[in-house]
């Protein structure tokens, strides 16, 4: 429950710090007095968006903050969910700054207002004038079914299953789009494809064949050109070879009278020998070498193909027409994986969708098993109402698609006239039936929806007498098991409650703020006599505020 409450710098609250207590609360006040205010003040805190427009001294901070009792309301998962500290009491928080940037707090833990609003819904519930209109709200009407059939954790387990069905089919659809598209492209893959694995390309190939195109292009050049060398080196007429050899001969003859024509004659030797050995080895590379027309059309052939490869794709090498072929090769296959792929998701949707309908269907089953129970609860409480002759009907009607809510449609039916035709509600409720009918609404699901404070804003309106006489009782029945806040004009309502608080404006020299005190036994008689008669108080409008606190 919401035990405390402190605004400061909003609107026309300089400050507020008010105790709130369990059973049913009134809140009076005269029109304009800023009993909205309050109620604009406490959304903030729910994670309802606001801008520097709502600070009263644009110099100064906006804070909101409010203290909720929350044992034994099975938050524990959530606050652990959001990396928040649990304990039996809660601290809501809210800032507005001067520059209109908000933060909001939990326990003195910045969080997002997504999950300031997620566990404020559960721990109260604002019903403003204007939620009277959600009664024909076809979303409404399935959320009342579904709190009186308890229907949270089944809700849940079929919007996990919905959530997968979803997913399944947009996969689904995205496969078939790719599948298309490629199979649109499946000829141009193939063709590019078979080019290149006909051309049977190897990486290193195209260096080797160009170096081999050269070789054998100058071969006769090579051959003659070897073959003067080897005549120099090894020829029968003063050849390097023969020279060489002489010279040794007369350096060793000079051994024994020169000294250092030993070291002449080993370096003549070695030269010799590497002489020798570089003659043969030309000898045979002169003999390897050959003119090949036939070999030279090959290879020009071979490169002339790898040439025109590399232009058509605007690459410079063979490694980059394997890739491309490659990539190509990866289409083609790809197609066919994305049939698989295609075949598999479809028959995945079939099951999910029998998931889907199986969850629906027993979503259906305990909405349908709820469905008297809640038609006798409302008419109850509009027989209590002053509307004796009034019907109202839960209609509902089975869907052919799944939606988040089930693959039903819920509709609420209603006439406040003696045999008179059931219709949606919209078409035949006037405002103070839509008040009288969405207090019954609200009685029959405060206890399922097990919410520890609800508040409503004026919910009497349209109403008065003894219509109002009974509202009163069922809200104060409503309060046994939660705490209920009412904001009023009506003092059959206001005298019924267990605490009674008064916003009021206060003028200072400089300007008007809102306030807001709670009223003592006599303070309450006089402000119900107020209600009754006016501002000139009479000794009967006292005596009949005493009778009504009675």
């Amino acid at each position: 429950m919401l035990t405390r409450l402190k605004i400061q710098n909003y609107a026309l609250i300089r400050e507020l710090d008010v105790d709130l207590s369990p059973g049913f609360s009134i809140i009076t006040g005269e029109t304009g007095a800023g009993k909205s205010i309050l109620l604009g003040a406490l959304s903030l805190i729910l994670g309802q968006r606001a801008d520097s427009s709502v600070l009263n001294d644009k110099s100064v901070k906006c804070v909101v903050e409010a203290n909720f009792r929350i044992e034994g309301l099975g938050l524990e998962e959530l606050f652990v969910a959001n990396d928040l500290d649990f304990d039996s009491m809660a601290i809501f928080r809210r800032e507005i700054n001067p520059a209109g940037k908000s933060r909001a707090f939990i326990n003195d833990s910045p969080v997002m207002l997504k999950v300031m609003q997620d566990i404020g819904y559960r721990l109260i519930d604002i019903h403003s004038q204007n939620q009277n209109l959600e009664i024909n709200d076809q979303t409404f009407q399935m959320m009342v079914v579904d709190i009186c059939a308890g229907n949270q954790g089944n809700l849940m387990k079929y919007r996990h299953c919905y959530r997968d069905y979803r997913k399944i089919t947009s996969d689904l659809h995205e496969a078939e789009l790719e599948v298309e598209k490629s199979k649109t492209d499946l000829d141009y893959f193939q063709f590019q494809f078979e080019q290149l694995y006909k051309a049977s390309l190897i990486e290193p190939e195209q260096e080797e064949l160009e170096k081999e195109l050269e070789l054998l292009t100058h071969a006769e050049e090579i051959k003659s050109g070897l073959s003067n060398v080897t005549e120099l080196l090894n020829g029968d007429n003063s050849s390097s070879l023969i020279q060489t050899k002489t010279s040794i001969g007369l350096i060793t003859k000079m051994i024994n009278f020169l000294p250092e024509a030993k070291d002449l004659a080993q370096r003549l030797g070695s030269m010799y020998v590497d002489l020798k050995d570089i003659a043969q080895e030309i000898a045979w590379i002169e003999e390897k070498v050959e003119f090949d027309p036939e070999r030279i059309s090959t290879i020009s052939s071979r490169l002339d193909l790898i040439y025109s490869l590399q232009q058509k794709h605007h690459v410079q090498s063979v490694k980059e027409l394997i890739e491309i072929r490659d990539y190509f090769d990866l289409k083609i296959r790809t197609v066919s994986l994305n049939e698989e792929e295609l075949f598999r998701l479809s028959q995945l949707k079939e099951l999910k969708y029998a998931e889907v309908v199986a969850s629906a269907q027993h979503l259906s089953a305990e909405r349908s098993s709820v469905v008297g129970d809640i038609e006798a609860r409302v008419s109850s409480q509009l027989l209590l109402l002053g509307m004796p002759n009034s019907k109202f009907k839960v209609e509902i009607s089975p869907e052919d698609i799944p939606s988040t809510n089930g693959m039903d449609r819920v509709n609420f039916l209603f006439t406040a006239n003696k045999n008179g035709l059931l219709y949606e509600i919209s078409k035949v409720a006037s405002g103070g039936e839509l008040s009288r009918l969405m207090l019954a609404i609200k009685a029959l699901i405060s206890r399922s929806k097990a919410l520890p404070t609800i508040i409503f804003d004026e919910i009497d309106s349209g109403v008065s007498g003894d219509i109002a006489d009974r509202m009163g009782i069922i809200l104060k029945e409503i309060s046994a098991d939660m705490q209920v806040i009412n904001i009023t004009h009506l003092p059959q309502i206001a005298a019924r409650g267990d605490h009674h608080f008064l916003v009021y404006k206060q003028d200072s020299a400089n300007d008007t703020t809102t306030r807001l005190k709670r009223l003592t036994k006599d303070e309450r008689v006089e402000e119900l006599a107020k209600m009754l008669s006016g501002e000139n108080i009479t000794a009967a409008a006292i005596l009949n505020a005493e009778e009504l606190l009675k």
